[in-house]
């Protein structure tokens, strides 16, 4: 899925659905559907639930096939008929010409400043756009990386330094600097394809007034460099994809990644910045949510980022990312939120340690003992859950294929062993590095940002 430096124009236009559904009638449609689908699962799950009560006692079984199949049944069935029904607002103007400034917190990005910045200088976007990088003490060349990049790439471009190490320290240093009613954050070593500062802005003005933010679409840029990349290129493409549009559908988008969004600059500064936190942006979409501002999703706004190549480094990210989630839910209460819809949404982030905890204890140690020829955690019954698996990574494909990549003249690369190994794996890899995430807050360890 290689960037495409050639700028759109659109060829895809979305079919006028003349029987309008509300978002409302969306919501429990789909709830509907997915208690229906729970109760079919639970039903034919009864002869599983008593032969494992024989084992371990009813409320553990009840316990572990909850979290194993009832739980992920439902939530599967609720992602599926949201994305079915979901229907994305037509842009009002597809050419604004807002001002916007661009924050990128910079610590040793001299390998990947430059590029990044000569994709902004690509931008089709009509507007002036003012690029603010922050060096968050740097010990390498990324100043005169940027410096070059400002000579040769012509940007109105202008360089701050931050000495307390952080980037969200980096990112209110910036901030102070922001004049225009919209403020961007994008990663140092993230590509952005030529359109997708006009479409994020050209969203965010489609929306109404009492929407804060708008949530980019990220893809993944070096997906053949090693076999955690080209399984990472399918988590992006269909996993993060899917929970973003389902959030974004009920205009609760639950975070709006640091790494490419858009927010009104008035919004954040409504909030106090970003906050000291390992998951600054969760936390700062949350506390926007809090503050009844409503935050989407647009897919065509694509940027490209590096993912991490080596096991080492996935687990560590993504343990930040699940520890950033405890942050959010520790600052703000899916209660105390003030929509329907974000206290739903929010509200399954509290099940997800639970989900992540018996996948890790009991399923994967249910798999081994399936080899040996015990069933009692896994077995047939368990593979009721593929075929909702399959249905919601079909339609997401078809959609992300024939609406987003054709539109943005993009190619959907063959990575069939990658797209196996995620299917077959992802899972198993997941959950226990999220289990540690979640450790990693409840002992308080120390916070790292890279």
């Amino acid at each position: 899925m290689e960037p495409n430096l050639s700028p759109i124009r659109p060829s895809f236009k979305p079919k006028a659905n003349h029987f309008y559904i509300s978002i409302k009638m969306k919501f429990w449609i789909s709830h509907a559907v997915s208690v229906g689908w729970m109760l079919f699962s639970i039903y034919l799950s009864l002869p599983w639930l008593e032969n494992l009560s024989s084992i371990v006692s009813f409320p553990l079984a009840l316990f572990i096939i909850g979290g194993i199949a009832y739980v992920p049944g439902y939530m599967n069935a609720f992602l599926i008929m949201s994305l079915l029904l979901d229907r994305q607002p037509t842009l009002k103007d597809e050419h604004p010409t807002d001002a916007v400034t661009l924050l990128i917190a910079a610590y040793n990005e001299e390998a990947t400043i430059f590029d990044t910045l000569q994709y902004v200088a690509n931008q089709d976007y009509d507007g002036e756009i003012y690029t603010v990088v922050i060096n968050n003490n740097s010990t390498d060349h990324t100043c005169q990386e940027v410096m070059r990049a400002k000579k040769e790439l012509n940007l109105n471009l202008t360089l701050l330094h931050e000495a307390k190490p952080g980037k969200f320290h980096a990112l209110n240093k910036g901030l102070q600097y922001v004049t225009t009613p919209y403020v961007i954050t994008l990663d140092a070593d993230t590509l952005l394809h030529p359109s997708a500062i006009r479409y994020l802005v050209s969203r965010i003005e489609s929306s109404p007034a009492n929407v804060g933010a708008v949530a980019g679409s990220m893809l993944v840029r070096n997906s053949r460099e090693t076999i955690w990349t080209r399984i990472q290129e399918w988590d992006y493409f269909l996993g993060i994809a899917s929970i973003k549009r389902l959030q974004g559908l009920y205009q609760g988008t639950l975070v709006a990644q640091g790494a490419f969004s858009l927010y009104k600059t008035e919004c954040v500064r409504e909030v106090q910045g970003w906050p000291d936190a390992i998951g600054e942006d969760i936390v700062l979409t949350w506390r926007l949510l809090r503050n009844e501002w409503k935050v989407y999703f647009e897919p065509l706004a694509v940027a490209f980022t590096d993912v991490p190549p080596t096991f080492n480094h996935f687990v560590k990210q993504r343990s930040r990312w699940a520890r950033g989630m405890i942050e959010g839910l520790i600052e703000v209460k899916p209660w105390n939120q003030p929509q329907l819809y974000t206290k739903y949404l929010t509200g399954i982030n509290l099940i997800m340690p639970y989900l992540d905890f018996i996948y890790t204890f009991c399923w994967i140690p249910g798999l081994i003992l399936a080899f040996f020829g015990f069933y009692w955690i896994v077995g047939p019954m368990t593979l009721f859950v593929l075929p909702l698996t399959i249905v919601s990574y079909g339609s997401l494909y078809i959609y992300q294929k024939q609406y987003v990549f054709k539109n943005l003249h993009l190619r959907v690369r063959k990575n069939k062993r990658g797209f196996i190994l995620f299917i077959l794996c992802y899972q198993m890899i997941m959950s226990p590095v999220s289990v540690w995430g979640y450790l990693q807050e409840l002992f308080k360890l120390k916070r790292v940002w890279q």
